[in-house]
């Protein structure tokens, strides 16, 4: 993601596309400070906020838009970008990707094609990628549909303790379909449910995130200068 930035009498400036709003991108008249010692200074005027985080050398960064006034902190807003961008970089070079594998079979496969077939899919599971189960139906057999789910029963059946079915069962054209997972990699959704204080799980994320980022960790030279 490409972030713009501006400098402007010497006031770091942000633009809203990197989500989070930074030194006069703040328009509210008032919000609650949090300095960069974690002492919480109350409710402030924005443009004296602004003045007080530029006399240390410091951002004024809103974390928690939706409380009332909305809460903001002094951070060194470059250093936590530089800091973000190289945790982010980091986790894509050490994520795992996943794949989709498929086995082919028809409704008429052997016991011996279904064992191998079965302990493919059983290895492609292990290895934390999805399998795509087909049939297959040739000539006169797509008359026999239900050979084909019965084949598709028998394999989720024999793996129901390590998969979950991603896809169900799906015809297309002379085909049938379904795609496993391993069990626990389904998504995950998070309630999102405001708290008292107005900040929700969203504004606790990010304070969490700027602690994280500012006070934990090694750091580099690039971020000692």
């Amino acid at each position: 993601m490409t972030t713009e930035v501006w400098f402007l009498t010497g006031v770091y400036i942000a633009n809203e596309k990197d989500g989070l709003r930074v030194n006069n991108k703040i328009r509210v008249p008032e919000v609650t400070v949090i300095d960069d010692t974690g002492t919480n200074l109350g409710a402030i005027p924005t443009g004296q906020a602004i003045d007080m985080a530029a006399s240390r050398g410091l951002d004024l960064v809103e974390v928690a838009p939706m409380a009332k006034p909305p809460v903001c902190r002094f951070i060194d807003y470059g250093k936590f970008k530089y800091r973000k961008n190289k945790k982010a970089h980091e986790a894509k070079k050490n994520q795992k990707i996943i794949r989709l594998k498929e086995v082919k079979i028809t409704p008429r496969t052997s016991e011996h094609d279904y064992q191998f077939k079965l302990n493919h899919i059983k290895r492609f599971i292990g290895e934390g990628n999805k399998a795509k189960v087909t049939v297959f139906f040739k000539g006169r057999q797509i008359d026999h549909k239900e050979l084909g789910m019965v084949m598709l029963e028998r394999y989720l059946e024999d793996t129901k303790d390590i998969v979950t079915v991603s896809q169900p069962p799906k015809l297309e054209g002379r085909t049938l379909s379904m795609i496993l997972e391993p069990k626990g990699k389904g998504p995950k959704t998070a309630s999102g449910v405001p708290h008292e204080d107005g900040h929700g799980d969203d504004a606790d994320d990010v304070m969490s995130e700027v602690d994280e980022l500012m006070t934990g960790g090694n750091e580099s030279a690039e971020d000692k200068d």
